[in-house]
C-alpha cells in the first residue's frame, strides 16, 4: 500500500486540481486569455495524476469490497469474489508505482516545442534514404499528435534520401514525449542499390533539442555574424532568384545555423535565430546537468546523441531500443509513425529510474539527519 506520505502528497495535487477547476468557471478568470490559458496548462498537466488516484482509490475499493464477500455464506458469492480478487490485486503495484512516477519532479524543459535535428551517419546513400525516413516518421507521428511540425532547413542527399534536415515541431508538452529520441538510430537491411542482396548497417543520428526563449538565453547581437545568400532547391517564385537564405555564426562558440526555407530574408533570419537559441540552451541544460548530478548521469543517461539507442532490423520486421530493452515487430507501421508505444516504454523506464534515485537520495539524507 501507498505510504500516507505518499497519500498526503497526491492528495495535495488533488486538492490543487480541485481549485483550478473552479478557477476555470471563475468570470475573472474567463474573461483574462492569458490567465485562463495558465490555469488551463496547470490543469491538465495535473490531470493524468488525478485521475490516476482516483482509479486507484476505486481499484482499493473493489479489493475491500470483494474481500469482504469472502465471508458470506453463499458459495457462489465467495466464488465470484475470488475471482474478481485474482484480477484485481495483480493491478495494485502497478497502479502504485505509477502515482509515485507522477510525484517525480518534471523537467522544466518539458513544456518546451523543439528542434528537431536528423542527419545521415555511416553508410553512404543509404544512410540518407533512411535519414529521410525517419523524418517521415517523426512527421507522421507529430500529425498523430495534432503537434504543428514545419521544416526549417534540409540538405538533399542522393536517391531521394537527404544528407540533415532541421524541423521546428509545436504543440503539447513536445519535449517531454520526445526528448528520449535523441540519439545514433541504425538501421539493417538490404539497400535498393545492393545487387547480391547482402544486409547493410547504416546510421543516422537525432537531436531533440527544447526550443529556448528569449528570457532562456540571450544572445547579444555583438556576437553574432550574419551571411545571406541564395536558396537551394525546389521553391516558386523568388525562392532561387533573391538572397533570402540566411546563415547565422555564433562567434563564442563557433555554432553556426541557417534557414532558406521562406522567401523572406527576415522570416529566415527569425527561424535562425530560435535554432541557434536552442543549440546554446541545450549546451547551457547538459552544463547544468552535469555540474549537478554526473552520478545519475552515468546510471541513467541522457539519450545523447553519441549513444546508439534503437535498431530497426528490416530482415526480422524488428525494433529494438538498446537502452530499455524494448522489442516490438511491424516496422512498416513504425515508419509511418506509430511509434507511441515505443515512446511510452522510454518515458516510463526513465521515469522509474528517476523515481529511484530519488529514493536512495531521500534515503540517504533520512540516514544523515538520524545520525546528526
Amino acid at each position: 500500500m501507498l505510504s500516507q506520505e505518499v497519500l498526503k502528497k497526491l492528495e495535495a495535487i488533488e486538492q490543487r486540481f480541485e481549485e483550478l477547476t473552479a478557477l476555470l468557471s471563475d468570470p475573472g478568470v474567463a474573461s483574462s486569455g492569458d490567465r485562463f490559458r495558465k490555469v488551463s496548462k496547470e490543469r491538465a498537466s495535473l490531470e493524468p495524476t488525478v485521475e490516476a488516484l482516483r482509479a486507484y482509490r476505486r481499484l482499493v475499493k473493489d479489493i475491500g469490497d470483494n474481500e469482504a464477500l469472502l465471508a458470506e455464506k453463499d458459495p457462489d458469492l465467495r466464488e465470484m469474489a475470488k475471482e474478481e480478487l485474482a484480477q484485481l490485486r495483480p493491478q495494485v503495484d502497478p497502479a502504485e508505482e505509477q502515482l509515485k512516477i507522477y510525484l517525480v519532479p518534471k523537467d522544466p524543459a518539458d513544456e518546451k516545442d523543439v528542434i528537431l535535428e536528423i542527419r545521415a551517419g555511416a553508410g553512404g546513400d543509404e544512410a540518407g534514404l533512411f535519414a529521410a525516413e525517419l523524418l517521415r516518421m517523426y512527421l507522421r507521428y507529430a500529425e498523430r499528435r495534432g503537434w504543428r511540425a514545419e521544416i526549417a532547413d534540409t540538405s538533399g542527399g542522393n536517391l531521394g534520401g537527404v544528407k540533415d534536415v532541421t524541423v521546428n515541431i509545436a504543440g503539447d508538452q513536445v519535449y517531454s514525449w520526445l526528448k528520449y529520441e535523441s540519439g545514433v538510430h541504425r538501421v539493417q537491411r538490404v539497400p535498393a542499390t545492393e545487387a547480391q542482396g547482402r544486409i547493410h548497417t547504416s546510421t543516422a543520428t537525432v537531436a531533440v533539442m527544447p526550443e529556448a526563449e528569449d528570457i532562456d538565453i540571450q544572445v547579444s547581437p555583438a556576437d553574432i555574424e550574419m551571411d545571406v545568400f541564395r536558396s537551394t532547391g525546389s521553391g516558386g517564385q523568388s525562392v532561387n532568384t533573391t538572397d533570402s537564405a540566411v546563415r547565422l555564426t555564433h562567434k563564442p562558440t563557433g555554432i553556426i545555423v541557417k534557414c532558406q526555407q521562406e522567401k523572406s530574408q527576415l522570416k529566415n533570419r527569425n527561424m535562425a535565430m530560435r535554432m541557434l537559441r536552442a543549440k546554446l540552451y541545450e549546451i547551457e541544460l547538459e552544463r547544468q546537468r552535469s555540474a549537478r548530478d554526473a552520478a545519475r548521469k552515468s546510471q541513467v543517461g541522457t539519450g545523447d546523441r553519441s549513444e546508439k539507442i534503437r535498431t530497426y532490423n528490416f530482415p526480422q520486421d524488428r525494433l529494438t531500443d538498446h537502452r530499455i530493452n524494448y522489442t516490438r515487430h511491424n516496422l512498416p507501421a513504425v515508419m509511418d509513425g506509430d511509434v507511441q508505444d515505443v515512446i511510452d516504454a522510454c518515458r516510463t523506464f526513465y521515469a522509474a529510474a528517476a523515481l529511484r534515485e530519488a529514493s536512495r537520495g531521500n534515503a540517504a539524507e533520512g540516514g544523515a539527519e538520524r545520525r546528526a
